[in-house]
């Protein structure tokens, strides 16, 4: 990523950490995926979910703290960091985490496989930010990454076919959130599967159907994200290759009048409309995870920035709107689309 998108993020660091521990730290409003079986089982999300239990629902208020973790690993000279790290530390203990472990394993389709790949990378950012506070954090996070790596391994056995559209059950964007993530998370034994599938289900894809988007809830991009977790496995060469089969659209320079125009958000406060913006942010970051994963000649590449760069001028300001429909997630995807990997932290 470019100096110049680093010191953006540099910038709104502040302003994003006081978001994500006002929004984890919000018990309502609040929508559970979990299927009741009788009455008695109407309880406050915080019974359940006593580390991941406000932001609106589990996996943004897993995405959340990672988003405080990262800040405080790569920006933490920027902002006061006293209220993200008492925040953290009173959600990450061994006994909430134990509870949330507990429940993901009574519960193997839940959140199944996005919440999983939130859930490692979090861990992966623990034990990169490499102090007390994230060893502290990591350890606890243990037994819960063990139960999400049981899971996401029988899952993968029996997964026939990817999920293609562009919400929560995108295959391509957990299956890549968990390569970057799996090792640091303490879980390399997932490495192997993830690119089995990967290579099973997306190898042989070609000309992607890019006229097809978006549809009107997307925040992932079907076939940017297949492409960014593609460039994961191949080499720069294969995948250039691959790429070219797969969107032989961006053999010539993007321009308006391409699919990957910034999608129009007609009503930011729509909580499946606003996804789209949501969209141009996982887009910008496809962008440019697509692009540094081709050989450092290739002719895609200008048109490929230029593309992040008008995705991230239209979706920025509304990352911290003071709206919760799009405040309790935007910032993440923000971070995802300025911020350099955790491999390269």
């Amino acid at each position: 990523m470019s100096t110049a998108a680093q010191d953006v993020l540099a910038g709104r660091a502040q302003a994003y950490a006081d978001l994500a521990v006002a929004n984890v730290t919000r018990p309502y409003p609040y929508f559970p995926t979990h299927l009741l079986q009788g009455p008695d089982e109407l309880l406050p999300p915080s019974t359940r979910h006593p580390a991941f239990y406000g932001a609106y629902d589990w996996h943004s208020s897993v995405h959340m703290h990672w988003l405080l973790v990262r800040l405080l690993r790569r920006y933490g000279t920027r902002f006061d960091t006293a209220a993200g790290v008492a925040t953290l530390d009173a959600h990450l203990t061994p006994a909430n985490v134990a509870a949330e472990a507990d429940y993901l394993r009574s519960h193997p389709s839940f959140e199944r496989p996005y919440g999983w790949a939130w859930l490692l990378a979090l861990a992966a950012e623990c034990r990169a930010l490499g102090d007390a506070a994230g060893s502290r954090w990591s350890d606890a996070l243990a037994p819960a990454t063990a139960a999400v790596a049981d899971l996401l391994q029988n899952w993968l056995g029996k997964a026939t076919y990817p999920v293609r559209h562009g919400v929560h059950s995108n295959s391509a964007f957990a299956l890549g959130l968990v390569l970057d993530s799996a090792e640091q998370a303490g879980h390399p034994e997932l490495l192997e599967p993830v690119t089995a599938a990967l290579h099973r289900w997306f190898a042989e894809d070609h000309t992607a159907p890019v006229h097809w988007e978006p549809s009107g809830q997307d925040f992932l991009s079907p076939s940017l994200t297949e492409a960014d977790a593609m460039r994961r496995i191949l080499t720069r060469e294969h995948f250039a290759a691959w790429l070219s089969r797969f969107l032989p659209g961006l053999s010539e320079p993007l321009r308006d009048g391409t699919p990957f125009e910034p999608p129009v958000v007609s009503d930011p406060t729509d909580p499946q409309i606003g996804h789209l913006i949501g969209l141009s942010l996982s887009r910008a970051a496809a962008f440019h995870g697509i692009a540094a994963g081709l050989p450092a000649d290739d002719r895609r590449i200008p048109g490929l920035a230029a593309a992040a760069e008008a995705h991230l001028a239209v979706a920025l300001p509304a990352t911290d709107s003071g709206d919760f429909t799009t405040d309790h997630w935007l910032a993440t995807f923000a971070v995802l689309a300025l911020d350099e990997p955790l491999s390269c932290g």
